[in-house]
């Protein structure tokens, strides 16, 4: 009985059915066909497609940060001493001791590159076009060392030159330890502040700069002690931090159109010549093409940036120039062009227009905005003029030298390490006797200021000189370690005889 009903039932709702039925068939057949074609052929189409049409690659538009890595790797990080000295040739005055954990406790997060920063697509790089410097000016040899500018900071390389150039094992150990103390500042973001006591990994940190919110600056002048010694975010032991903050000054650029601005209200020029510095020797020393478009749009800004009349660079673009924003953004062209960057003639040109309208004493002396004769300007002027083409055998520059061999080196608790910083890269550049003198002097007093292992702020410096209360202690270790890094950090402008002119004109 209950089958039947089933039955019945099932009957019923079959003939209800049949009127819906119909009623479909019927506006099925109003349906021109044409247009069943139609919409049979778009399936067909949309199916060949999708079985065709090759995967969508993501543009590579960012630094990564170690995506293999997580926090709690970067907390396991081991700070460890560069590759060992050759101890038969340089001996250290004691010991090395272990270093102890990184301090980047958590998981370092940096925002994607910018949409208009693809460097593939927006930034053409040529070797070898007329706009561009020339290969052969940057490549150069150091008793059998071939490479470009920065070739002398690799592990097969820095030993012989640190031992041929006047350096030792106590000034690399001194690297060693100022570079360890500059990593344990680091902030969790990435960055570093002038105001070091925001990261500050021991207890009792001391000599703070007044200047606590310019990332840029302080972040690049942290970064360049790492370079320096050859310490990229591609190798070496602190390769994480390096790739850090090298991601966290990337995020931190202001791009519009071509250019990309690392200027903050603090630092003003001075961080985007830092910047720039940074980012265009770590693209130079690992040609990682992530790093091309920021270090190219960096250099598009100090072209864009400079005083149309007087060729210089002041705080502010286009103003009239002074040689002390001068030297940092001229040595932030010089660094892309050991990338093989673009670097307009005309650019090159003006700065040394400002260099003519300041000079004194023909070229040997240097004043900040005016012709002059100021210590510290007169060697941010020797060494722009150096890489701007001046050889060896120039009157001025000889006189230049020997004016600052008499003078000697800042010594002292008020140490000037800007000067220092300027004026022994001139010496090192120019080499001789005069050079001997200077290092020795310069070498030792580095060594024996440097904070003690054991004691608070070990491995940093500070002096009480210009610039030291904005600066504070980060702002004197970074100009101290690459005042000992001097031996490495770049080849020999001049050879066996002058060099020809490093900068196109």
């Amino acid at each position: 009985m209950a089958q039947v009903d089933a039955d019945q039932e099932s009957h019923e709702e079959h003939e209800e059915q049949k009127p819906k039925i119909a009623t479909r068939f019927m506006l099925f057949t109003a349906v021109p066909s044409w247009l069943i074609s139609l919409v049979v052929h778009l399936v067909f189409f949309l199916i060949l497609l999708t079985i065709f049409m090759p995967p969508v690659k993501k543009d590579k538009r960012t630094l990564t940060i170690n995506d293999s890595a997580d926090a709690e790797e970067i907390e396991e990080l081991v700070m460890e001493e560069f590759e060992p000295i050759d101890e038969q040739t340089l001996e250290f005055d004691d010991p090395p001791e272990q270093p102890e954990e990184a301090i980047l406790s958590d998981e370092i997060v940096v925002s994607e590159f910018q949409e208009e920063m693809a460097a593939t697509q927006m930034v053409e790089l040529s070797d070898f076009a007329e706009e561009t410097m020339p290969f052969s000016d940057i490549m150069s040899e150091v008793a059998g060392v071939d490479g470009n500018a920065t070739s002398g900071r690799g592990q097969a390389t820095r030993t012989q030159m640190l031992r041929e150039n006047g350096g030792t094992g106590a000034s690399e150990q001194a690297v060693v330890w100022g570079i360890q103390w500059i990593a344990e500042h680091q902030l969790k973001d990435g960055t570093w502040s002038f105001d070091h006591r925001r990261g500050a990994k021991k207890p009792g940190s001391k000599d703070w700069g007044s200047f606590g919110d310019s990332p840029r600056a302080a972040t690049a002048m942290a970064l360049l002690p790492f370079l320096g010694s050859g310490i990229t975010h591609k190798e070496g032991k602190y390769k994480k931090q390096v790739e850090a903050g090298l991601g966290s000054l990337i995020k931190l650029m202001e791009v519009r159109g071509d250019t990309g601005s690392f200027r903050e209200q603090e630092g003003n020029m001075y961080s985007h010549g830092l910047a720039t510095i940074a980012v265009c020797e770590a693209y130079a020393m690992t040609q990682d093409k992530n790093l091309l478009g920021p270090a190219q749009y960096s250099i598009n800004y100090i072209q864009a940036a400079q005083d149309p009349v007087g060729g210089g660079w002041r705080y502010q673009p286009r103003q009239p120039g002074d040689t002390s924003v001068v030297g940092w953004q001229l040595m932030g062209l010089k660094s892309g062009h050991m990338g093989y960057l673009s670097v307009r003639k005309n650019t090159i040109a003006g700065a040394i227009k400002f260099l003519d309208s300041v000079q004194t004493k023909n070229g040997a002396a240097y004043g900040y905005a005016d012709a002059g004769n100021k210590p510290s300007m007169n060697a941010v002027g020797l060494l722009c003029r150096m890489y701007t083409g001046w050889k060896k055998e120039n009157p001025a520059l000889q006189q230049g030298v020997k004016d600052l061999g008499a003078r000697g080196p800042s010594l002292g608790n008020n140490s000037d390490m800007y000067y220092n910083y300027y004026a022994t890269q001139v010496m090192r550049q120019y080499g001789g006797p005069e050079w001997e003198t200077w290092n020795e002097k310069m070498r030792e007093f580095l060594i024996k200021q440097q904070v003690p292992q054991g004691q608070a702020e070990a491995g940093s410096w500070h002096f009480n000189g210009p610039h030291t209360e904005r600066g504070g202690r980060l702002y004197n270790t970074s100009l101290s370690l690459l005042t000992l890094e001097v031996y490495y950090r770049h080849l020999p402008i001049y050879k066996a005889s002058a060099s020809e002119e490093d900068f196109p004109l």
